[in-house]
């Protein structure tokens, strides 16, 4: 990791890794897939590797809040039926992170976002989204929780960008506003919890990264707080809506970056 670039952050730097970091807070407990700007505020500022070491823990302090918030929502049949899925999908991130270069990661996260999203708005228009999430009751929804783990799996590890691509099936399968943060919610505290030996392990993640991130922690609390505020103020459709503009916009910056 690129120390010397952490430690020597100018004021207006940490100002926008704060601002990344309160995106962090309110994309987990109100728009999930609103912290890919996040993503984009921490590979701008500092190196790109280095970025997602840094960005991890302020995540996992974001689900943490998310959890607490929501936890009563949670649909823990979807969740067991991603989970080996995604452990997958992580396995495989690591080994690429191996090899590729950050152009290369940046652009495949990219064209995965806006393919998910397009996908997603297909679906919604030819066949209503249901009241039940239709993850386990169908063979077609066990498929597409399969695709759609190991894609979520690979985006977390390379980039933290699981967010949009889990916001993607999450909508496809029928969720509703509270059970769709609720189960993200607990999905994203356990994986990337279970990120945190790869990211250690690929030197993504050292003493002094820790300490920015117990710098940065702070803004995910009031982040989180206005969206909690913020979410019982937005009816189902802008919900899903948001969700959609903001997986695209996090795809294209990615792609044009």
């Amino acid at each position: 990791m690129n120390t010397m670039t952490l430690w020597h952050l100018t004021g207006p730097e940490f100002a926008a890794l704060a601002l990344a970091a309160l995106l962090v807070g309110f994309s987990k407990t109100a728009v999930s897939g609103a912290n890919t700007v996040s993503l984009a505020i921490f590979a701008a500022v500092l190196p790109a590797r280095a970025s997602t070491g840094v960005l991890l823990p302020v995540l996992i302090a974001g689900d943490v809040l998310a959890v607490l918030t929501y936890r009563r929502h949670a649909h823990w049949p979807t969740l067991w039926r991603l989970f080996p899925a995604v452990a997958a999908g992580v396995v495989l991130g690591a080994l690429f992170l191996m090899r590729a270069d950050d152009a290369v990661v940046r652009t495949s996260i990219g064209v995965i976002l806006l393919l998910m999203a397009a996908v997603t708005v297909w679906r919604r228009r030819t066949a209503g989204a249901g009241d039940v999430p239709d993850a386990v009751t169908t063979r077609a929804g066990r498929a597409r929780a399969r695709s759609y783990g190991v894609l979520g799996g690979f985006t977390t590890m390379v980039a933290n960008a699981g967010g949009p691509v889990m916001s993607m099936y999450l909508l496809s399968a029928g969720f509703r506003k509270l059970g769709f943060l609720g189960t993200s919610a607990f999905f994203f505290l356990i994986v990337n919890v279970s990120k945190v030996p790869f990211s250690a392990g690929l030197g993504l993640i050292d003493g002094r990264s820790l300490l920015l991130d117990a710098a940065l922690v702070v803004f995910v609390v009031p982040g989180a707080l206005f969206g909690r505020w913020a979410v019982v103020r937005i009816n189902q459709r802008l919900f899903e809506q948001l969700v959609i503009v903001a997986t695209v916009a996090g795809g294209l910056q990615l792609l044009l970056r």
